[in-house]
């Protein structure tokens, strides 16, 4: 008769934990099988389906929304009819509303060969004007900042959906196999927190990787559990290979290969950036006069100048997309002054220098030419008054201004209202800008597609149009 060998204890407990494993890992990624598709390496450089005009894109959010008429566009208007009552058609409430206008607490002036006007709130950036583009005639969805915030970010106000910079990754892929694709510099909590920088049902290797938060000061913001003091190299290495080798175990049970591979592609990921982000995270051998150029010698600047100099690195180093945010996590934004327009000042102050220093630097580098600096709000503010001094939000006109990488420098494109209440002329939808900027990085917006829940989804839903007019 046959006897059975049973097998020992620590047999038993290997193949018990290889098995345990398994399930493990299939936990993680089944709920990012639907749709998948697989490729050999989701960071690897795609093919663009146009000719690119940008590598990489810094997106410089200002939470809460600046108002547009007292920053970059100049509404003489406003100083004529000052505390006069005027008329004004609210289209998204089909209604005339009867408000008193308030004129701009700060003087306009034209600046470089383009004569574009810029308040006093920003003299650092009126130096630059002759590379920046404007855009007028912005509009959005969502009248509230958490809708209007995911909307800027996501294309969508209410649904799950990945964010611009996860798109960009699914796209593109990444310039350095060593650093994730997107990163989000001291991200905030507030206003839909990480849905900001999601990846939704996209693979999670595309998910924004968070440098700091807000509320630490991004002069120490680092990569969270970077570094496994547990273990050494060599036997990090030899984990993975055993998760692969699970992973390609459960491969031959199942079609959820893409999810397999995201998930190990992350741990694999984060193995590689344990030499390299510490070396971009190191500002210790920045000069002195860079760190002045940032304006972190002076301590209202110090702050978002580290946030500005972490972009400017990332992207050197071949992150494809980076997000700076002047934002916190308190129930009012920065930006958002309803009843208090003064507070402009000690915002733009804090920003202003920095985001001039990170455009003087990309130039002197030779970055800005393929990359898109992007600075905008989730929407404006309205040229009638609120409170005392205050001004509400305004989702139906806008400015936002866009940098290097194929856009017109000096150019002006649209316009409001003689009040800047409405976008007037050339209108431009945050659809269409989402549209625009991935036109600038090669992708074509219609193209650039992920198939989930039996449709396929992108970045720009079924709307946006390109802003050819503003392409270089």
């Amino acid at each position: 008769m046959n006897t059975l060998r049973q097998p020992g204890r620590r047999q038993l407990l290997q193949s018990a934990a290889c098995g345990f494993g398994a399930l493990s890992l299939a936990g993680i990624s089944s709920s990012q099988a639907e749709g998948s598709s697989s490729t050999a390496s989701p960071l690897a450089e795609q093919e663009t389906h146009i000719p690119a005009r940008a590598k990489r894109v810094i997106f410089i959010f200002m939470q809460g929304g600046p108002s547009h008429v007292d920053t970059f566009d100049y509404k003489p208007a406003l100083e004529r009819y000052h505390e006069k009552k005027h008329d004004f058609r609210n289209a998204r409430r089909m209604k005339v509303q009867s408000e008193e206008v308030m004129k701009s607490l700060w003087a306009f002036k034209q600046y470089g060969e383009s004569g574009r006007h810029v308040s006093s709130l920003f003299p650092e950036i009126a130096k630059h004007v002759d590379e920046l583009c404007f855009i007028h005639s912005m509009h959005t969805e969502g009248v509230a900042h958490g809708p209007s915030t995911l909307f800027l970010h996501t294309g969508a106000t209410n649904l799950i959906r990945p964010s611009m910079g996860s798109w960009i990754s699914y796209g593109l892929g990444t310039e350095n196999q060593s650093l994730p694709s997107f990163v989000t510099v001291c991200p905030t909590s507030a206003k839909g927190g990480p849905r900001l920088y999601s990846n939704a049902f996209l693979p999670p290797v595309h998910q924004g990787t968070a440098l700091g938060r807000v509320g630490i000061p991004a002069a120490t913001a680092s990569f969270e559990n970077v570094q496994n003091p547990r273990y050494n190299p060599v036997v990090q290495q030899r984990q993975l290979d055993l998760l692969r080798e699970i992973g390609n175990a459960q491969l031959q049970r199942t079609s959820a290969d893409a999810a397999y591979d995201s998930v190990l592609d992350s741990y694999e990921l984060a193995y590689r950036m344990q030499s390299a982000a510490p070396q971009i995270t190191d500002l210790s051998g920045e000069t002195k006069e860079t760190l002045t150029m940032y304006g972190i010698d002076q301590p209202e600047t110090k702050d978002f100048g580290y946030q500005c100099l972490r972009a400017r690195r990332l992207s050197e180093a071949g992150v494809r997309f980076v997000q700076i945010s002047y934002a916190d996590n308190q129930a009012t934004p920065r930006w958002d002054q309803h009843g208090n327009m003064p507070e402009h000042e000690k915002h733009a102050k804090a920003t202003d220098k920095p985001v001039a220093g990170l455009l003087q630097d990309l130039k002197q580098r030779g970055l800005l030419e393929d990359t898109l600096v992007w600075w905008g709000g989730e929407f404006g503010r309205t040229p009638f008054t609120q409170g005392n001094n205050g001004r509400d939000h305004n989702p139906d006109g806008f400015t936002i201004w866009l940098a290097g990488g194929g856009v017109k420098q000096g150019y002006a494109h649209g316009e409001t209202d003689e009040f800047g209440q409405n976008a007037h002329v050339n209108k431009v939808h945050m659809h269409d800008l989402h549209a625009t900027i991935l036109h600038t990085l090669g992708l074509d917006h219609e193209r650039l597609t992920y198939r989930h829940a039996g449709r396929d989804f992108r970045l720009t839903d079924v709307f946006g149009n390109v802003v050819e007019d503003i392409l270089a």
